[in-house]
C-alpha cells in the first residue's frame, strides 16, 4: 500500500480533519514532511509542550505555551492552506471551546483548505466531527520489511559490539511470524530486546517476544494474545470434532489449497456451559501450532457512534495481519444481543458477517456460545460457518478420562483411583464441574492431613448439584434444538 498516495487522495477529496491512531509520531511526521513537499503546502506541528511550530522551513518559529483552542484560533486566522499535525489533542476533545474551534476550521475548509491531522494513541470521534473527519491507518510492516529490519538491527548491534549476530533461518522465520501484526516501532523494539543480551537469536528468545507481543496486542482488553493453549490429547472426548479438525489441518496450513478445496474458515461450538467449548477452542491453536487471538465482544462497546464497529474492524485487521492464526470469540451471543434497530449490536453483527463472507486471509474463526436463543438467525444461516458442533454433557467413558486428566494435572496417580466408579457417580456433570470436585476433594484431604482418595472425590460429587439438575429444562431444550440443527462433537 502506498501510504503517501492514500493520504494525498484523502486530502485532495476535501477532508478537513484526518484521524491517525498511533504511537509512531516520528513516522507520521516523516510521512507528512514528504507530503508537504509533494503538495507544496506548509507543514506545522502542535503539542502542548512545544506550541505551534513550522516544520517545512529551517527556522520555523514556535509559540510555546499555546493551548489547543488558542492554537486552533491561530490556524483559523492563517490565510494560506496548511497541513497541521496536532499531537495528543484528544485530551482537549471534550472541551467545548476546543471542539467548537475544530468544527469551525473544518466548516471553513471551502474558504481556506486547512487540513488538521489529529494524532494520538487512541482517538474517539465526537458526533460533532463525524461528517468532517476521516481515519487513516499506518500500514503494518510486511514479512519482507520485518526481515530487512532484523538485518538492520543485527548489523547495528554487530558494529557496536564488533561481532556478528548469530541466528538460524528457522529462528528468523519464527521471529518474523511472531512480529506480524505489530507496528514498525514495536517490532524494532522487540528485535533489539531479543538481540541485546548475547547477540544470539535462538528459540529461547521467541518466548520473550511472544510475552511482549501479548502485552502490545492487548487493545484495551478487546483483543488479546492467548499464551495458554493446549492439545487435543488434553481434551477428553469430542472425537468427531477432533477428526473434523485434523482432516482440515493440512489444507489450512498449506500455501495453496488443493484443487477443488477451499481453506476452512471456522466453526461454531454450541453447548452446555462448562462442557469444554473454550478448551476445545484452545486446543485447535495448540494442535495446529498457530497463534490464538481472543476477541472480547463485551469490551468492544464505545460511547461514540461508530467506534464500536471500528474496534471490531481493528481487531479483525490485526488478526488478518497475523494470519495464519486462530481467532476465538468466546460467548459470542453476549455481543450480539438484540437491541433497537440500528443499535450497536446490529452494526457489530453486520460488520462481522461482512468480514466472514469476504475475508481472504487465513484466520480460522472458533466461536463458542451457550444461549442459542440470543444468537441472531443471520449468524446461523448455512454457510456462515463450515460447521456447527454441539458439545453435550460428557458420557461415562469421557468422564473417566476427564478425572484422569485432572488428577494428573494435580500430581495424583490415576491408577490409585476407581475412575469407573467416579464416572458413574458424576452422571450429568460437565468437565468443569468434575474439575472442581477434584479440587474441592484435594482441599478436604489436605485439611484432614490425608492423601486424596476415591471416597473424597465421591463425597464431593454427592454434595454437588450439577448444572444439568439446576437448569434441567433449559438444557433439555438446548439438546432438542441441537439434535436437528448441529453435528454432535463427540
Amino acid at each position: 500500500m502506498n501510504e503517501l498516495k492514500d493520504l494525498e487522495i484523502i486530502i485532495d477529496s476535501g477532508t478537513p480533519i484526518v484521524l491517525i491512531e498511533t504511537n509512531e509520531e516520528g513516522r507520521v511526521e516523516a510521512l507528512f514532511r514528504r507530503l508537504s513537499t509533494r503538495l507544496g503546502r506548509p507543514l506545522f506541528r502542535w503539542s502542548i509542550a512545544t506550541g505551534l511550530i513550522r516544520l517545512d522551513m529551517p527556522t520555523g518559529g514556535a509559540t510555546k505555551g499555546q493551548g489547543a483552542a488558542e492554537a486552533l484560533g491561530r490556524i483559523m486566522a492563517a490565510p494560506e492552506p496548511g497541513l497541521y499535525l496536532l499531537f495528543d489533542i484528544h485530551h482537549w476533545i471534550d472541551d467545548p471551546l476546543t471542539l467548537r474551534a475544530l468544527r469551525e476550521v473544518g466548516q471553513n475548509h471551502n474558504r481556506v483548505a486547512h487540513t488538521l491531522v489529529l494524532v494520538a494513541p487512541e482517538l474517539g470521534i465526537p458526533p460533532e466531527l463525524r461528517s468532517l473527519a476521516a481515519r487513516f491507518d499506518l500500514s503494518l510492516p510486511s514479512r519482507e520489511q520485518l526481515e530487512q529490519l532484523i538485518q538492520e538491527e543485527s548489523t547495528a548491534w554487530g558494529q557496536r559490539n564488533r561481532k556478528s549476530v548469530k541466528a538460524s533461518a528457522k529462528v528468523i522465520d519464527a521471529l518474523i511470524r511472531n512480529l506480524l501484526g505489530l507496528s514498525l516501532l514495536d517490532a524494532q523494539r522487540l528485535i533489539r530486546t531479543a538481540i541485546h543480551d548475547d547477540g544470539l537469536l535462538t528459540e529461547g528468545d521467541l518466548d520473550g517476544v511472544k510475552q511482549a507481543k501479548y502485552r502490545l496486542l492487548d487493545l484495551g482488553g478487546v483483543l488479546s494474545y492467548e499464551m495458554d493453549t493446549t492439545r487435543f490429547s488434553e481434551v477428553a472426548g469430542l472425537e468427531r470434532l477432533k477428526s473434523w479438525l485434523e482432516a482440515r489441518r493440512a489444507v489450512f496450513l498449506s500455501d495453496a489449497a488443493p484443487a477443488g478445496l477451499d481453506a476452512p474458515k471456522g466453526i461454531l461450538l454450541l453447548g452446555v456451559q462448562g462442557g469444554g467449548k473454550s478448551l476445545a477452542a484452545k486446543s485447535v491453536a495448540g494442535a495446529w501450532g498457530l497463534p490464538l487471538l481472543r476477541l472480547d465482544f463485551g469490551a468492544l462497546y464505545n460511547k461514540y457512534y461508530g467506534e464500536t464497529e471500528r474496534n471490531l474492524r481493528e481487531s479483525l485487521k490485526t488478526a488478518a495481519v497475523m494470519a495464519p492464526c486462530i481467532l476465538w470469540i468466546d460467548e459470542i451471543e453476549k455481543g450480539l444481543a438484540t437491541d433497537d434497530e440500528g443499535g450497536p449490536s446490529k452494526r457489530i453483527l453486520g460488520t462481522l458477517l461482512t468480514w466472514m463472507a469476504e475475508r481472504k486471509d487465513k484466520v480460522f474463526l472458533v466461536a463458542t456460545a451457550n444461549d442459542i436463543e440470543s444468537l441472531p438467525p443471520e449468524l446461523l444461516r448455512k454457510g456462515r460457518f463450515d460447521e456447527i458442533f454441539f458439545v453435550d454433557l460428557p458420557k461415562a467413558p469421557v468422564r473417566a478420562v476427564v478425572f484422569e486428566i485432572h488428577l494428573k494435572k494435580r500430581s495424583q496417580d490415576p491408577k490409585g483411583f476407581d475412575l469407573q466408579l467416579l464416572a458413574e457417580k458424576s452422571e450429568g456433570f460437565t468437565g468443569a464441574e468434575i474439575e472442581q470436585a477434584v479440587v474441592a476433594a484435594l482441599y478436604t484431604a489436605h485439611a484432614r492431613g490425608e492423601s486424596l482418595t476415591t471416597d473424597h472425590i465421591a463425597t464431593e460429587l454427592a454434595n454437588t448439584r450439577p448444572l444439568s439438575v439446576l437448569m434441567a429444562e433449559k438444557i433439555a431444550y438446548l439438546r432438542a434444538w441441537a439434535a436437528e440443527r448441529t453435528v454432535p462433537a463427540d
